[in-house]
């Protein structure tokens, strides 16, 4: 399916691993334009020089998000190269295991920087350029808002909070089409998830006791499946959709346990 993205400038933020990576990877195979905004400078031109090789256009940008002033500067190079933005992909963000009794003041305030506020910088230095394109903005979010993990009450707050300004953000920019829906991840295969399976004592067994509690195949999503739903997100081809909490999960915060493999 043509999703009519060619030339298309698209900031996917956490750009050059894991999720963000695979959006950029989808995003220049439509023949769009990916931004890819990171803290490291040499993984973000390593994923750039992987869009070159499919012969496609990128812009690596390093930045570290949970400095506000980082968020206003990726936006004002984007325009300065581009001169437009047509969409966002909010996607930054870590796991950090910032507890309820574990925590403190400092590393919940830490983490919100880290996974919430800069999604809320990025779209609002986004906005203007969003609203004479009429672009879309998607954020990536986690089943830890919905479900509860245990032991990491800022990353929860921080997908709680995405969750929120999704269907706030759809509402406020209702008057210039500007179109806001959330993907919803659950078990995926990343390598931040590869490198926290490793700090276990049985990772492997404990890797097979998650996917045996995935209904639709009992497997682990992919970052390609979670970028593919984010880009079509991104499309006129989801022209209709707006305020959408997606979850891409293979049924695993929705479906019945009683599914769960024995």
């Amino acid at each position: 399916m043509d999703l009519n993205l060619k030339d298309k400038v698209v900031i996917v933020t956490g750009g050059a691993k894991g999720i963000g990576r695979a959006v950029v990877i989808a995003l220049a195979k439509e023949g769009a334009i990916p931004v890819i905004v990171g803290r490291k400078k040499a993984d973000n031109e390593r994923v750039r020089e992987e869009v070159a090789q499919l012969g496609a256009n990128a812009l690596a940008i390093e930045a570290e998000l949970s400095i506000p002033e980082a968020c206003k500067q990726a936006v004002e190079e984007t325009l300065r190269v581009f001169g437009r933005i047509d969409g966002l992909v909010n996607n930054a963000g870590h796991n950090d295991g910032v507890g309820l009794i574990s925590g403190n003041y400092e590393r919940f305030v830490d983490s919100l920087h880290k996974n919430l506020i800069h999604y809320y910088l990025m779209a609002h230095h986004c906005i203007d350029a969003l609203r004479v394109s009429r672009g879309s903005i998607v954020n990536i979010s986690s089943k830890t808002a919905e479900t509860g993990q245990g032991n990491t009450s800022a990353y929860a707050a921080s997908n709680g909070g995405r969750n929120a300004l999704t269907r706030e953000w759809a509402v406020e920019l209702l008057p210039y089409s500007i179109r806001v829906n959330a993907v919803i991840v659950a078990e995926c295969a990343t390598p931040q998830y590869d490198s926290w399976i490793q700090t276990l004592d049985n990772p492997a067994e404990t890797l097979k006791k998650i996917t045996d509690r995935i209904p639709l195949e009992h497997r682990m999503t992919t970052p390609e499946e979670i970028a593919n739903t984010a880009v079509f997100l991104l499309s006129d081809k989801s022209s209709h959709t707006t305020g959408q909490l997606i979850h891409v999960d293979g049924g695993y915060v929705h479906l019945d346990r009683s599914l769960i493999k024995e």
